[in-house]
């Protein structure tokens, strides 16, 4: 009788456990990457946005995990190897660019495929967003391997065929040869004399160069192309650069990351299950400049974005939305007491006491950042102080929402980003 119901409770074990796997829900899933961000950045915007006691759309996310960006040869990642552990699941070393030891790596599925890959592969719509050019790795790896990232015409070439619904991004150079003009490259930078985007046209692509252009696009289209800019959409350099050539920090023509991501969800939206990898590239580059003003306008255009998406997630909850960064770009930190004389009438000081410039609204010296009220109606002058010009490890943050949000709690490893993605897309919680 024993052995009887001993039997009884193993078949009951193994039906329960073939039934929680195979019945896990699979949908949507929208990858955002404001690259560049940790807390610090976060927690600046809001004062600017919202006030100190306001909420931002990143607050607004459910799941929040502390990011572990380490990589396989560093404690700090580059924008490449980052991208690499996103889309494979693995570790990578610093130079990988979609390789590992020079090969396509085996990914945490098993497959020598990325998750875009594996998830088209599947019949799965994919579609790509990047403010930056074309081949900046956080977007061009889930569709791109290259043995270095400064082949930038093999890995436009590789991101145009490989046959992705939706690609929105700068880096017309890369996509016309050498004595083309295009409508923002003065000449193309292809040796091999491909017309990429005559290419992607003959092969049933829309393609739109402007933000009017895509707003008057038909979302019913087969394939899309988006061609933004000659590189980036956005002009990072300091704020001392720009005033001089008088230059905005982003170009006039060009729609923000929330605007093609709101036409990327009504594009998906009446289609089948997608996966959406976007990329605020602004919020780096700026960060590397170290140009304040430039920075908080990118983290609002991506924390725009994120609300575009918690309103889609609210119509379509079988949705995921994952966010996080893999490093921080120049180590922001907000000021707000440590400033002799700080007042909203008084140019901040060029430098920290320990040496590190520090940013008022136009550049260095120059007034302070003013906060939006806080709840009692005062408002706060505060400057950016910054560590670097470089990529560190910093605190970035892993925020996620809707479908399978509980997974991103405590401590994430970058490769976590992969299986929360993959549990959405393919309903397997991979070991």
């Amino acid at each position: 009788m024993l052995r009887f119901f001993i039997s009884i409770l193993l078949v009951i074990f193994f039906i329960s456990n073939s039934y929680s796997q195979s019945d896990l829900k699979t949908g949507n899933v929208i990858f955002i990457h404001p690259d560049g961000t940790g807390l610090a950045d976060w927690n600046a915007l809001r004062m600017i946005k919202v006030g100190p006691d306001g909420e931002i759309n990143w607050d607004k996310l459910s799941g929040i995990g502390l990011y572990q960006g380490h990589i396989r040869d560093r404690v700090t990642s580059s924008s490449n190897a980052g991208a690499t552990i996103h889309a494979y699941g693995v570790k990578a070393d610093l130079d990988d660019f979609g390789l590992i030891d020079d090969v396509v790596p085996v990914s945490r599925s098993g497959k020598r495929l990325s998750i875009m890959q594996e998830a088209k592969q599947n019949g799965i719509y994919t579609g790509i967003i990047n403010s930056g050019s074309i081949e900046e790795p956080g977007t061009a790896v889930f569709v791109a391997s290259n043995l270095k990232r400064a082949n930038y015409n093999e890995i436009a070439k590789d991101i145009i065929q490989s046959g992705t619904d939706l690609i929105f991004s700068g880096g017309e150079d890369f996509l016309i040869p050498e004595g083309t003009k295009g409508r923002f490259s003065s000449n193309g930078k292809r040796k091999d004399g491909l017309n990429l985007i005559d290419w992607a046209i003959q092969n049933g692509y829309k393609v739109v160069y402007t933000k009017d252009e895509l707003a008057a696009a038909s979302t019913d289209v087969k394939k899309i192309l988006g061609v933004f800019a000659a590189r980036s959409t956005f002009n990072d350099k300091t704020e001392e650069v720009l005033d001089s050539l008088r230059l905005p920090n982003w170009n006039e023509t060009v729609p923000s990351v929330a605007e093609m991501t709101e036409f990327a969800l009504k594009f998906f939206e009446n289609k089948s299950q997608f996966f959406l990898v976007i990329e605020e590239e602004g919020t780096d580059n700026f960060g590397n400049k170290n140009n304040a003003n430039g920075k908080l306008s990118a983290l609002d255009r991506a924390d725009d974005a994120i609300g575009l998406v918690i309103n889609f997630i609210n119509d379509n909850p079988n949705s995921t939305l994952v966010t996080a960064a893999d490093s921080e770009a120049g180590g922001l930190e907000v000021s707000g007491y440590e400033i002799d004389d700080l007042d909203a009438n008084n140019p901040l000081p060029e430098h920290d006491m320990n040496g590190s410039p520090i940013d008022g609204i136009k550049g260095t010296g120059t007034l302070p950042f003013i906060t939006n009220p806080d709840k009692s109606g005062k408002t706060f002058p505060f400057g950016i102080v910054w560590s670097s010009y470089g990529d560190l490890t910093g605190s970035v943050i892993a925020r996620a929402h809707g479908l399978n949000a509980d997974k991103v709690n405590g401590k994430i490893d970058n490769t976590d980003i992969y299986r929360i993605m993959y549990l959405t897309l393919f309903g397997v919680w991979l070991d």
